[in-house]
C-alpha cells in the first residue's frame, strides 16, 4: 500500500495587518502625505488606518529602526527631519556599495543585462513625465537591484537594502529639484554606457558622479533653507503634490 507523498508547493503567505500598516505608513512618509517634524499621533493614526494602537505603536517603533522616525522629548513619535550630515554619510556608504556593484556588473554585462537596464531607465522618464514620483522611486530601486544582482553584489544589496528607507526618503526630496528628470536620465545613461562597454572603471565614476550629484541638490536645498529660512521649491513641489487632506491638530497620545 502507497502513501501519498505531502506536497511540498509553498503557498503565499498572506500579509499580516502589521505589515499593511507598515508599508501604508513608510509610503505615506516617502510621499510627503506627513511631513518631515510632523508629530505623529497614535489616536489619529489608528482612527486613518483602522488598526489598534498596538499595531500602530509596532509599526512606529519599526519605522523609528529604519530612521524615518524618531522620538522627541514632550513630543513623541514624530516625522525624522532630513540631517545634511547624516544624509552624506548616507550617500558616501551608498557610493561605496553602487560603485562596486556597477564596476562588476560592467565585468560581467550581457545584451540581455543591458536591454533589461535600458527597460527599467525607460520606465524611470516614463515615471518622471507623468510626476508619478512613487513609481520613480520604485522604478530606480529596481535598476539598482538588478545591477547589483548582475554583477554577483547579492550580499552588498542586503546591506544596501537596510539603507534604502532612508535613501528614498531623501531621494523624494532630490526627484523634484528642477530639472532633475533630464540630469537623472543623463547620468544613468552615462552609467549604462559603461556597463554595455564593459568598462568597469568607467561604471564605478559614473556610479559615484551620480552620488555626488545627489549629495550637491541636498547640500543646495539645506543652504537654501538656511538663508532664507523658507522651505526651498524641492519642499515646495512636495508640499503641492502630496495627497490632500485635513492637516491634523496635535492631539495628546
Amino acid at each position: 500500500m502507497t502513501t501519498e507523498k505531502k506536497s511540498l508547493r509553498i503557498e503565499r503567505e498572506v500579509k499580516t495587518l502589521r505589515q499593511l500598516a507598515l508599508e501604508r505608513m513608510r509610503d505615506a512618509i516617502l510621499q510627503s502625505h506627513f511631513l518631515p517634524g510632523e508629530r505623529l499621533v497614535e489616536r489619529p493614526l489608528c482612527d486613518e488606518l483602522g488598526v489598534s494602537r498596538t499595531v500602530v505603536r509596532e509599526v512606529l517603533r519599526h519605522l523609528e529602526t529604519e530612521g524615518l522616525v524618531e522620538n522627541i522629548a514632550n513630543l513623541g513619535p514624530v516625522v525624522k527631519k532630513v540631517d545634511i550630515d547624516e544624509a552624506i554619510q548616507i550617500y558616501e556608504i551608498r557610493a561605496l556599495l553602487e560603485g562596486s556593484a556597477a564596476r562588476a556588473c560592467a565585468e560581467r554585462a550581457t545584451p540581455e543585462i543591458v536591454e533589461k537596464l535600458s527597460q527599467i531607465i525607460d520606465s524611470v522618464q516614463q515615471a518622471f513625465r507623468s510626476k508619478d514620483y512613487d513609481s520613480v522611486l520604485l522604478r530606480v530601486t529596481a535598476f539598482y537591484e538588478h545591477m547589483f544582482e548582475s554583477g554577483g553584489k547579492t550580499v552588498a544589496w542586503k546591506l544596501a537594502e537596510t539603507l534604502n528607507a532612508r535613501i528614498n526618503q531623501l531621494r523624494a526630496h532630490t526627484i523634484r529639484a528642477p530639472g532633475r528628470d533630464k540630469a537623472s536620465f543623463k547620468e544613468m545613461k552615462k552609467l549604462l554606457d559603461a556597463i554595455e562597454a564593459k568598462d568597469g572603471e568607467a561604471a564605478e565614476r559614473a556610479s559615484a558622479e551620480h552620488v555626488q550629484a545627489v549629495i550637491k541638490i541636498l547640500v543646495d536645498s539645506q543652504t537654501g533653507r538656511n538663508a532664507g529660512g523658507e522651505p526651498t521649491q524641492a519642499e515646495k513641489t512636495a508640499r503641492s503634490t502630496a495627497p490632500t487632506r485635513q492637516r491634523r491638530q496635535s492631539a495628546p497620545a
